[in-house]
């Protein structure tokens, strides 16, 4: 049978492309997204998969409530199958210069960004350890690593990935389960070609390839990193900013 991956922000730009990506690699795909989202919007985006010669479940969840979480996993593994590859890839901006950030903008951002993922892997985590197979990625940026102005909060929980993703890694070397993280840059989702093209292009002008990347590059290593003979690959993050920032 197909391994089951659940990607978490799955109907979003780069949340598709991770699923192509991993039906490519053999994966039964499964798209969590957040339960406030339109029956219409769903349907639209199966009809859409479904064109594409894709059948993907989608299941909404509120990824900052553990017990949804759990709820919703719980289904997955009775309609679908059991979690074997989890992508953490649900996110959210609330972007403000900090003497202006209220407290709900920094705690929504923490929420969704960071505890969702506590609240995602918890649900599987121990599963994976019992059957000695498993992959994690999740999912951080360019600014957790260099910071940004305006996103304290966003960049607070990008940066924290690499502490979980490292220490939980060290957790289960020796268990099969594999957990990395991918921090991309700029990437031409649909939100970012909407943003003002003097601005995109202002933004461009600094990523030394000269261009955004492909949704489908972060989908492509996504792959990579939850493959069959990935398992001596963990605790490591790549970075996918063509050249915009280096370590």
């Amino acid at each position: 049978m197909s391994r089951v991956a659940v990607v978490t922000g799955g109907i979003g730009g780069l949340g598709t492309a991770m699923c192509k990506a991993l039906i490519e690699q053999g994966r039964r795909a499964v798209a969590v997204d957040y339960n406030g989202l339109s029956q219409e919007a769903v349907d639209k985006w199966k009809a859409d998969r479904k064109a594409e010669g894709l059948d993907i479940p989608v299941y909404l969840a509120d990824v900052t409530d553990f017990d949804s979480c759990a709820e919703t996993c719980k289904k997955i593994e009775a309609e679908v199958g059991p979690i074997e590859i989890l992508v953490n890839n649900a996110g959210i901006t609330r972007d403000a210069m900090f003497h202006k950030m209220t407290p709900e903008q920094w705690i929504a951002v923490i929420n969704t960004n960071l505890n969702s993922m506590f609240n995602m892997t918890k649900q599987v985590y121990g599963k994976m350890v019992e059957r000695g197979w498993g992959r994690i990625v999740n999912i951080s940026s360019v600014n957790g690593i260099k910071g940004q102005a305006g996103q304290t909060n966003y960049s607070a929980t990008k940066a924290a990935v690499y502490g979980f993703t490292k220490s939980l890694a060290q957790e289960c070397a020796k268990k099969g389960v594999t957990v990395n993280s991918i921090s991309p840059g700029y990437i031409g989702t649909e939100m970012v070609r909407a943003i003002r093209e003097d601005v995109l292009a202002s933004i461009v002008k600094t990523i030394p390839v000269g261009r955004l990347g492909e949704p489908s590059e972060i989908g492509r290593t996504v792959a990579f990193m939850t493959a069959e003979d990935g398992g001596f690959l963990t605790g490591e993050d790549v970075t996918v900013n063509g050249g915009l920032y280096f370590r």
